[in-house]
């Protein structure tokens, strides 16, 4: 069973790891703000474009215990994770998720609150269908505080060779607060070609 991972190396660059020890280049995230307009997003595969701005939403941080995406059915269990050596890997459990302990916390004004977990190409993956989300889906975030709801404002599909330049933006914790889920995509029979960035925020 090949596992599509996110493995993130923090010194500026980010890199996708495909569990056995191949390091892949991932995606470009569109500009947090949703005023920005989806043209200036760097060019590929974007289905789901940026929606109006949102009033803020007074929520309070807490650390995630589980994220439930109804329309998908799924409803899994999210760990913390640090980093070692500079690198920060997913749950080995394709069911589990993973939430970056160092970045912001879900609920957080500031800061993008990042959650990642593995793709399984023969199934089994908590983030198998991640990049069929569509505008304006819900996606819920149980932590130690309650239960955050957010809406999907990006799903983007990107091929290998971005995410290192892209690493200050996707991560970005001066941004709005958000919540950013990521997972590998587009299986070709040997590697994962592309990968899956989903930005929501609270509502």
């Amino acid at each position: 069973m090949l596992l599509g991972a996110v493995a993130i190396a923090f010194a500026a660059f980010l890199y996708l790891d495909q569990a056995q020890g191949e390091n892949v280049s991932g995606p470009i995230l569109p500009d947090p703000d949703p005023s920005t307009p989806a043209a200036e997003a760097p060019p590929t595969t974007v289905r789901a474009h940026v929606i109006e701005r949102a009033a803020p939403v007074r929520t309070t941080p807490g650390s995630p215990t589980r994220v439930i995406i109804p329309v998908q059915g799924i409803d899994v269990p999210v760990v913390p994770i640090q980093t070692a050596s500079g690198v920060l890997t997913p749950p080995s459990n394709p069911q589990e998720l993973g939430w970056w302990a160092g970045g912001a916390q879900p609920g957080a004004k500031k800061g993008s609150a990042l959650i990642t977990g593995h793709t399984v190409h023969t199934g089994g993956g908590a983030l198998d269908n991640l990049n069929d989300l569509r505008l304006g889906n819900e996606v819920i975030v149980l932590t130690d505080h309650g239960k955050l709801t957010y809406r999907v404002i990006h799903v983007v599909d990107f091929t290998k060779g971005n995410l290192v330049e892209s690493a200050p933006r996707l991560f970005s914790q001066e941004s709005r607060g958000r919540l950013v889920l990521i997972t590998c995509s587009d299986w070709n029979g040997v590697q994962y070609l592309s990968n899956t960035v989903v930005t929501a925020i609270a509502v």
